[in-house]
C-alpha cells in the first residue's frame, strides 16, 4: 500500500492529488456519459451529470483513498445524480419545452431505434437494484467485484440482482414480441 498524498489520497505515481480528478475525466468521463445517458433520455442532461459527478468528487477528494475507488465513486455519484434527475424530471417537464431529440448515433440506427428503445424501457422498469446492476454489467461491461464496489453491496447480492434483472427483462422482452 503506498504513502498517501496530502488530502488523503493513495498515491498515484506521477499523480497529484488535485490531477486525479483530471486524470479520471480523461480516462472515465465518455463512458460515464454513455452510462447517464442509459438512465435519461437527453444526452445534454446527461453530460451535465457527469459534470456534477465531477464537481462533488473535486470537493470529496479527501475521502478517497486510492485511484480505483475514485472511479466507482464516480460512478455511484453519476447513478445517484440520475435517479434525482428523474425524480425531479417529473415536475420540471411541465415547465420547460420539450428537449430537441439527439441526433441517433451510427449504433443505435444499425440496431434499430425501436428495439433499443424497448429494451431501455425495459431496463428503467427494472426495481432499482437490478436495474443498477444491469446497467453497470452489460452496459458498461464492469466485473461483479466493481459493480459491488461501486454500490456498496456485497458480490452475491449483486449477481442475485443481475440474476433476477435478466429473468424479468427477458419475460419483458418476451412478453413485448
Amino acid at each position: 500500500m503506498g504513502a498517501l498524498q496530502e488530502g488523503g489520497v493513495a498515491a498515484v505515481p506521477g499523480v497529484a492529488a488535485d490531477d486525479l480528478v483530471v486524470v479520471l475525466f480523461r480516462d472515465e468521463a465518455a463512458r460515464l456519459v454513455s452510462l447517464a445517458r442509459f438512465f435519461v433520455d437527453d444526452r445534454t442532461a446527461a453530460e451535465d451529470l457527469v459534470q456534477e459527478a465531477f464537481i462533488r468528487l473535486s470537493r470529496s477528494t479527501s475521502r478517497i483513498r486510492d485511484r480505483d475507488r475514485a472511479a466507482a465513486y464516480l460512478r455511484s455519484i453519476v447513478i445517484n445524480l440520475a435517479r434525482d434527475h428523474n425524480r425531479r424530471g417529473l415536475v420540471s417537464l411541465r415547465h420547460r419545452p420539450p428537449a430537441q431529440p439527439d441526433e441517433p448515433s451510427a449504433e443505435d440506427t444499425v440496431a434499430g431505434e425501436h428495439a433499443r428503445q424497448e429494451v431501455v424501457a425495459a431496463v428503467r422498469a427494472l426495481p432499482r437494484r437490478q436495474r443498477d446492476c444491469v446497467a453497470l454489467r452489460y452496459y458498461l461491461e464492469l466485473p461483479v467485484e466493481e459493480i459491488a464496489r461501486t454500490l456498496g453491496l456485497s458480490p452475491n447480492s449483486v449477481k442475485t440482482h443481475l440474476r433476477r434483472g435478466l429473468r424479468a427483462l427477458a419475460t419483458t422482452l418476451e412478453e413485448e414480441r
